[in-house]
């Protein structure tokens, strides 16, 4: 009977050994534990945790953050397949514990409850469109029927049609032409998706116009990709809208055929007219309470403040107004969203676009994530009594906790 506790002693003893020297390892002894400072460690979206979503079957979570490197059906200047790199080096100023967003009164990663990760990219071919496209769309259905970390959670399962509720990606291109394969995965789940569009440009071409149409495959591109959407009933034709719009057309043409495709345009003019609030109403009033996609083209932005893209416009908003018309559209019913063509070799020297791009994709994360919407830390010099009371709340509570031990 003696036998039997000495076995389990001996066979514990090797890990009992290695303990022992982890334990007398000076970096451990002295430092261990030390945070990785802002300019180090690896560069993940906003230090979330990490995992290659796609190599890893059955890894749930809530929501994500996804890469799609593709680049091959831009117009004029290549570079977006290096776009979720930068994003993500330019939230390295980011981290869970360095993620409450003022407008917001809130942090998606502490405060939402919520597993929020980064998925890695979608390994891309850069050499077939037709191949990428595919690549792109079987990412994007797979990690649409993982599970949710959070069961109790209820963003999409009154959307779904399956009356599941399904994980929601933020997505980092990549040129635009990655929200084809998207909207295409989407659709399979909750049927014909509404879009929210930010952009300078329409992306609502004709393919059979637009650059000619020698193959298929030569139709679809960052200018023709909603047309396609369109042709495969992926978009709810009566509730989408472009928002930004400010680019040259051929004419009033280019127009008539967009509002064909199922778009309302509301122009970067509106909000001298509208103000951000104005504008962040009326789309909410288009849009309605299906599901929506809202999709980002950092050309969105003025080029003073976001130059490193394919296609840039001046005369474009703001960060701030930007920032204002999403805090505004709290209450849609989100399913997924993105952030594309940021074009990190255009960039100034401060890495202005991709610091921006992240700073929107932090936007668009308390967007999907935030049950109360926006509540401002602070208004005309004063703290908000609301968060106030619940910091209080919570330091209570933790007290709490610390005199039970």
């Amino acid at each position: 009977m003696l036998l039997t506790p000495l076995i389990a002693l001996l066979a514990a003893l090797p890990a009992l050994a290695e303990q022992a020297v982890l334990a007398q390892e000076p970096w451990q002894a002295k430092y261990g534990g030390t945070p990785d400072l802002t300019f180090s460690g690896v560069a993940g979206f906003g230090r979330l945790p990490h995992a290659v979503c796609l190599d890893e079957p059955g890894r749930g979570f809530d929501v994500a953050v996804l890469g799609m490197p593709f680049d091959t059906t831009v117009s004029y200047r290549p570079g977006a397949r290096f776009g979720p790199h930068g994003i993500r080096t330019g939230s390295r100023r980011i981290g869970p514990a360095r993620s409450f967003i003022y407008g917001w009164g809130f942090s998606p990663a502490q405060d939402s409850g919520l597993d929020i990760i980064d998925c890695n990219d979608v390994p891309v071919s850069p050499y077939d469109p037709a191949l990428a496209i595919d690549e792109m769309q079987v990412a994007y259905q797979t990690l649409l029927a993982r599970p949710v970390s959070t069961p109790d959670a209820k963003f999409t399962r009154h959307l779904a049609k399956d009356g599941k509720e399904h994980p929601r990606l933020l997505t980092l291109g990549g040129d635009h032409t990655i929200v084809l394969p998207i909207l295409g995965a989407l659709s399979e789940v909750y049927g014909p998706i509404t879009v929210l569009h930010f952009d300078a440009h329409l992306d609502t071409w004709n393919g059979h116009e637009l650059g000619g149409a020698h193959t298929e495959q030569h139709k679809v591109t960052h200018g023709t990709f909603f047309w396609k959407a369109h042709e495969l009933g992926y978009i709810n034709n009566a509730t989408s809208a472009h928002a930004g719009i400010r680019t040259r057309l051929s004419s009033m043409a280019d127009l008539l055929h967009d509002e064909a495709v199922g778009f309302r345009v509301f122009s970067t003019d509106d909000i001298d007219e509208l103000g951000a609030d104005g504008v962040a109403s009326a789309l909410k009033k288009r849009l309605g309470n299906g599901p929506v996609y809202l999709s980002f083209d950092i050309d969105t932005i003025d080029p003073s403040m976001a130059p490193a893209t394919g296609t840039p416009e001046s005369g474009g908003w703001t960060t701030r107004e930007v920032k204002r018309i999403v805090r505004g559209l709290h209450g849609l019913n989100i399913v997924g969203a993105d952030i594309v063509e940021v074009s990190p070799a255009y960039d100034t020297n401060a890495e202005l676009t991709t610091m921006a791009a992240a700073d929107l994709a932090m936007e668009f994360l308390a967007l999907m994530t935030s049950k109360d919407g926006p509540i401002p830390a602070s208004k005309k010099g004063v703290l908000n009594p609301e968060l106030k009371a619940k910091l209080a709340k919570a330091e209570a509570a933790k007290a709490a906790a610390r005199d039970e031990l």
